[in-house]
């Protein structure tokens, strides 16, 4: 069995959403002084590969450990959006055409090659191409389990397009997952993918951390 990596890593100062407080990890605790290596991490909930729970835009929705480890846990098929200009909405029409396979309970992976333009550009951080609120109600429409993106947020920063995509989705109890890497050997790779991305538990919030994967036997 092979493991391949969708994940972005986390570190001091890596790149973020905007609008969350800046990444910090410290070192508090060093071998030679105090006998152990230890780092604090100053960081938000929805930090580099995470998932986000219903409660992140749906008032009284489950939080992140309310939902069931299976359900993030799948077949996963992958849409190839590396075409998209940057802004560009994801309408419909576009998803359909993108993505013509059976949805119906499966994980959909967008992938917009955005994931290895991770870095603190302006490009990256507000010029991403993004799901239209439309496109979401597509999506659920398939009824699809869960549906990730190689950006920090599925809906871009454009208000209220980027809200109405999160409530859309989240709200039909289709769990999001962004900030993924996608390699490109993923696409030699037979379709659907085994595919897992375990949530951190923590108790009571809207999103985790998690490591997301695709099993190859």
């Amino acid at each position: 069995m092979k493991l391949i990596d969708l994940s972005q890593p986390v570190f001091d100062g890596c790149p973020n959403c905007p609008a969350d407080p800046p990444v910090q990890s410290r070192l508090i605790c060093r071998p030679g002084k105090d006998g152990w290596r230890v780092e604090q991490l100053t960081l938000t909930s929805h930090t580099g590969s995470h998932i986000d729970a219903p409660s992140h835009k749906i008032l009284g929705g489950p939080h992140i450990d309310e939902l069931s480890l299976e359900s993030f846990t799948g077949r996963a098929v992958l849409a190839d959006l590396r075409d998209s200009r940057p802004g560009q909405p994801f309408t419909s029409t576009w998803l359909a055409r993108k993505l013509r396979v059976e949805l119906a309970g499966h994980i959909v992976i967008l992938v917009t090659g955005w994931g290895a333009k991770r870095a603190r550009t302006e490009e990256w951080l507000g010029l991403s191409p993004y799901v239209s609120p439309d496109a979401a109600e597509w999506l659920v429409e398939q009824e699809i389990r869960g549906v990730g993106i190689d950006h920090y947020s599925i809906g871009g920063m454009r208000e209220p397009q980027n809200s109405r995509t999160h409530e859309i989705l989240l709200g039909a109890g289709v769990w999001i997952l962004e900030d993924l890497n996608a390699p490109d050997e993923l696409w030699s790779l037979s379709q659907p993918l085994e595919f897992w991305a375990l949530p951190i538990n923590l108790r009571g919030h809207s999103g985790a951390f998690c490591r997301p994967v695709v099993v190859v036997r």
